[in-house]
């Protein structure tokens, strides 16, 4: 019997929604369907707009709650339509929804995803997961990084000692050793800057293959400045968002007399250097395996490559089978398994909450 579970996941960098069909009857969960769904450039300035403080927040927040919502729904349509896969074979959707604030650290702390979670299940008749962060938050966490405890599941080895680097907007790592449990926090930029920067300069969503940081030359001076900012220092748990990494963050740092392909290589550096060195601090050598949209980044690859000799060698998640654009989405469908089979999601040590708990609100149809 399979045991089907969906998960939604759209990432700080605001670009779509991607939505797997996983089973985890097996030990391994494998992804038996897929589908994306772009956000338009208008859905997405809007959505980019509330991560801000801005006029109208309470009303522009409202609309877009039931718009991602109702576009939610519809991935999960589209996917179940595609593979002729009746909903009611699905026994739960496990939603992350859309980001527009993450403040762990503001006081109090809080943080907000949108993406109506009673319009998903309304729309597909199948019962929904969702609002997973606030939990852990009202146990004293950061509510992030949530898929720690995924990669624990699927990636944990007694042979090698591994990090899981998901790269989105921002870089977030699960360090699994066979010594102690897993750590695993926000290590600061992963897209988010670089993304900014190219679309001031050229109005595109983002560096295609990090060509554009490889015609440029890292600025050491810059490099140094931004690996000096307080968020670096942070001991975990610590977790982060665009509300703090963006241009007004970079505008602190930045001289313009720099020519602009040498601060765009300076980002490539400053996300691929705090990753390694965030990994170093905790690991003496064993296996990265990066998933996310900075997979795709060329450029950032061979950087993380670089710095990671002789001591560790770098990959892709899609070496063990696993796509690394749908790691996120695969990982809020676990999630809701965990909450249907009243089982913890959180990972107190990587969080920082007082104890774990079952994460979630659950929205019937």
């Amino acid at each position: 019997m399979k045991d089907l579970y969906l998960g939604l996941m759209s990432g700080t960098s605001a670009d779509g929604i991607d939505a797997a069909l996983v089973d985890f009857s097996q030990a391994c969960p494998s992804v038996i369907a897929t589908h994306y769904t772009p956000y338009s450039g208008d859905l997405k300035s809007r959505i980019l707009a509330l991560c801000q403080q801005g006029e109208n927040e309470i009303h522009r927040l409202g609309e877009l709650d039931v718009e991602l919502g109702k576009a939610f729904a519809q991935a999960v349509k589209m996917l179940l339509n595609t593979q002729s896969i009746p909903a009611n074979e699905i026994r739960a959707i496990g939603s992350h929804g859309q980001t527009i604030r993450h403040l762990p650290f503001s006081n109090p702390g809080f943080t907000l995803q949108i993406a109506d979670p009673n319009i998903i299940a309304a729309e597909t008749g199948i019962t929904t997961v969702a609002d997973f962060r606030r939990k852990d938050m009202a146990l004293g966490g950061q509510g992030a990084p949530l898929v720690p405890a995924f990669h624990q599941h699927i990636f944990a080895s007694e042979k090698i000692d591994r990090a899981i680097v998901n790269i989105g907007g921002i870089a977030n790592l699960s360090l699994i050793s066979k010594a102690r449990p897993v750590i695993g926090f926000d290590t600061g930029p992963g897209n988010v800057l670089m993304d900014a920067f190219i679309q001031l300069h050229h109005g595109k969503n983002h560096d295609e293959n990090g060509s554009w940081a490889a015609q440029g030359n890292v600025h050491p001076d810059l490099l140094n400045r931004l690996l000096a900012d307080d968020y670096f220092k942070l001991a975990p748990p610590k977790s982060t968002g665009r509300e703090y990494f963006n241009l007004a963050f970079l505008n602190k740092y930045i001289d313009p007399s720099i020519p602009d392909e040498d601060i765009q290589a300076s980002l490539a550096e400053l996300t691929a250097q705090s990753i390694i060195d965030a990994i170093r601090k905790n690991l003496s050598s064993g296996e990265i395996l990066i998933c996310g949209g900075g997979v795709h980044n060329g450029h950032l690859m061979s950087r993380l490559q670089m710095l990671a000799q002789p001591d560790f060698t770098v990959n892709s998640t899609q070496q063990y089978g696993f796509d690394p654009d749908l790691m996120e989405a695969m990982a809020f469908a676990w999630l809701a398994s965990q909450t249907l089979n009243r089982l913890s999601g959180n990972l107190p040590k990587v969080t920082g909450a007082q104890r774990s708990a079952i994460l979630g609100g659950i929205y019937y149809p």
